[in-house]
């Protein structure tokens, strides 16, 4: 397990690997479910008090989109989408707690194995960052990797997968929750990498430098992670009765 742990820590290879369209369509891990399926930004804390994260969903119950999500210091929450509709996007299950939600375009370029830059026309922002490993984050996504989904419906499991998040610096998040909107949600994050370095400008404001917070950032009542972390994976709401 160390031989494999120090070998699947080097610096990964995220690009080639997260740029590439899904080959077939998908579905829902559960019946009565709306899913989406990809990678991103789970949250990365600045020390000037604004927090960015990113979602970029090639597949899902509604299609492909991208979204930019931005909190003020002042804890202001806005959501910005590249995608065909907003109520068929993030703002679906977290616009109740933004007090802004619209279009933008949002471009990724990936400028190294695990490097990335984002960028978004409006507002204006200029967003770089690179992701890396640990042994023991490769530990862990290896034995994540192989578990049936079945398992994140345990309860037990999942309080396991949280607990193994606070012991890896993310502080108390919660991978099954109420959204912001009603729906019950979870997160299935398969594999997750450190922010190592990052750097954002928005509208002309420089962000500051990652920062690893006390407490973790809230949209609502749904805990985000305390440290920038870049997970892949997905994550599946009930569908809400009409």
């Amino acid at each position: 397990m160390i031989d494999l742990a120090s070998r699947l820590s080097r610096s990964p290879h995220l690009g080639s690997r997260l740029s590439r369209p899904p080959q077939s369509p998908g579905s829902a891990p559960w019946p009565g479910h709306e899913y989406v399926k990809g990678w991103g930004v789970f949250a990365l804390p600045f020390d000037s008090g604004h927090v960015l994260a990113l979602r970029v969903f090639p597949e899902g119950s509604f299609g492909p989109y991208r979204t930019v999500w931005h909190r003020t210091p002042d804890g202001r929450w806005s959501i910005h989408v590249d995608g065909p509709r907003l109520d068929t996007a993030c703002p679906r299950y977290y616009g109740a707690a933004c007090e802004r939600t619209g279009f933008a375009r949002i471009q990724l370029t990936w400028t190294g194995p695990a490097s990335l830059r984002v960028t978004m026309d409006s507002p204006s922002l200029d967003w770089t960052l690179t992701a890396r490993s640990t042994p023991v984050l490769a530990a862990m996504n290896a034995v994540s990797s192989a578990l049936p989904l079945a398992s994140w419906r345990v309860r037990p499991l999942v309080r396991s997968r949280e607990l193994m998040a606070r012991a890896l610096g993310l502080g108390r998040v919660q991978m099954t929750g109420v959204m912001p909107s009603g729906h019950v949600g979870t997160l299935m994050p398969e594999q997750m990498y450190y922010i190592a370095d990052a750097r954002a400008v928005l509208d002309d404001t420089d962000l500051g430098r990652p920062v690893r917070l006390k407490r973790n950032p809230r949209i609502g009542e749904v805990p985000l992670p305390a440290r920038g972390i870049l997970a892949v994976g997905q994550a599946a709401w009930q569908i809400r009765s009409a």
